[in-house]
């Protein structure tokens, strides 16, 4: 097994997930791109190459079983170890704001398959391969818009009604919380990362930030020192409210 750290980072072909992939590669990692498309996939991995990054793809599709079971498998083969593992990957549904009372359960059930499940069905099978490492780091990508403290303090404006994006990453902060609570025992720590208000295409571009600032809270949080903190929330700023 090499001496070389390795991170995943999922839906890293574009946005801010190429950018964290971008930015471990800077730090030294070797980084596996996890995306479903094929050819998004190779040519993210090109492209990380080419600025001199040890980049690799990994084929993955979050709401596959199989996928994802193979993706640890590759991984396994391929690295023998995993350092960090970012779960990026997400999708914001069919509309921006998705006021509940125009959401249908299948568009709410895709949106939590992807953003939420997605997540713990690849933290689950990565896992093994996490509590080899020496200092292990998990982010998962949510968004201000999951904070129910923001959402609820008068006068903060996150983008109006959501009735299955926010809700989803809210969801994902609990169960994040959960996994912290159950891995405090061990040298494995969890975070979540809010990057926001990015401009890439889940927006039309229409962000204040670029993808490089969106993605420098959960570069931070994948290679915190081991008397950083875990099961936290956190923005460039700072200690994100739930």
């Amino acid at each position: 097994m090499s001496d070389t750290m390795v991170a995943l980072v999922t839906g890293a072909n574009k946005g801010i997930g190429y950018e964290i992939a971008a930015g471990l590669g800077a730090h030294g990692y070797r980084v596996g791109v996890g995306a479903r498309d094929a050819q998004r996939r190779e040519d993210a991995v090109a492209k990380l190459r080419a600025a001199g990054v040890d980049a690799f793809g990994v084929p993955l599709d979050v709401t596959s079983d199989a996928s994802v079971t193979a993706a640890a498998a590759l991984v396994e083969e391929r690295e023998g170890r995993l350092d960090v593992l970012v779960n990026n990957a997400g999708i914001l549904g069919d509309t921006w704001p998705d006021a509940p009372t125009g959401v249908t359960p299948a568009v709410l059930r895709r949106v939590v398959e992807t953003n939420v499940i997605g997540v713990v069905r690849v933290t689950n099978a990565m896992l093994p391969l996490l509590r080899r490492a020496p200092a292990p780091r998990i982010v998962n990508q949510s968004s201000h818009v999951g904070s129910l403290g923001l959402r609820t303090t008068p006068g903060v404006d996150l983008g109006g009604a959501s009735g299955a994006y926010a809700p989803s990453k809210t969801f994902l902060n609990a169960v994040t919380i959960a996994f912290a609570a159950e891995l405090s025992d061990t040298n494995i720590k969890i975070n979540l990362a809010c990057p926001g208000y990015v401009a890439t295409d889940f927006n039309a571009f229409a962000g204040t930030s670029t993808a490089t600032e969106g993605a420098e809270i959960a570069i931070r949080l994948a290679t915190l020192p081991d008397d950083g903190p875990t099961g936290g929330m956190f923005d460039a700023a700072g200690t994100v409210p739930w």
